[in-house]
């Protein structure tokens, strides 16, 4: 049986250091309105006390490799929340990549093979991929996939919007990214 074809490697050393970081993307937004809006969310809902912990406890660098654009609501709500993740560690390094940057990188985190944002990749230390995250948090991309499913994506659509409204503050996500990074962080097994 033949091999399946391999993807190239990528260098996210290269990757993350040539990417923008949070104010320079803000910055360099498209929109002013939309960039306006991620900056408003920034500064509206801090840290939760339980990530503040779990960011205290790193004992090596993470590197976050953001790919965002800021059309998309999703970016909107959640670019902010690792934004804030970054800067509450000087152990968490945060860059901003867009699909149009870098297609080789965008081309290998397709949401069940659809182009949706954020992707969030977290890297070690070694800059070794350990995870990525998005383009929302898990409970609503099921709601999404059984509305595709069911063939109702807006019956999924709107219940996302449901579970966004009880979740203003973004804690999911912000528990689900502070997984993560420890992940990329751990220094051992346990």
């Amino acid at each position: 049986m033949p091999r399946p074809p391999t993807l190239p490697v990528l260098d996210w050393k290269e990757i993350f250091d040539k990417g923008t970081d949070w104010q320079a993307w803000l910055n360099n937004a498209e929109s002013a309105e939309q960039a306006g809006k991620m900056r408003e969310r920034f500064d509206k809902y801090p840290v939760p006390q339980n990530v503040q912990e779990c960011l205290q406890k790193l004992a090596r660098p993470v590197h976050v490799v953001a790919i965002a654009e800021d059309w998309c609501g999703d970016v909107v709500r959640h670019a902010p929340v690792i934004a804030r993740i970054a800067e509450s560690s000087p152990q968490v390094k945060l860059r901003f990549i867009t699909r149009a940057d870098r297609p080789d990188v965008f081309a290998r985190f397709l949401t069940n093979g659809g182009e949706a944002i954020p992707k969030f990749v977290f890297l070690n230390s070694d800059f070794v991929e350990c995870g990525n995250w998005g383009p929302m948090p898990s409970t609503p991309r099921q709601f999404i996939a059984r509305g595709k499913a069911i063939g109702d994506v807006a019956a999924g659509r709107a219940k996302v919007r449901e579970f966004y409204a009880a979740d203003e503050a973004c804690e999911t996500a912000y528990r689900e990214l502070c997984d993560l990074v420890q992940l990329a962080g751990a220094t051992s097994i346990d």
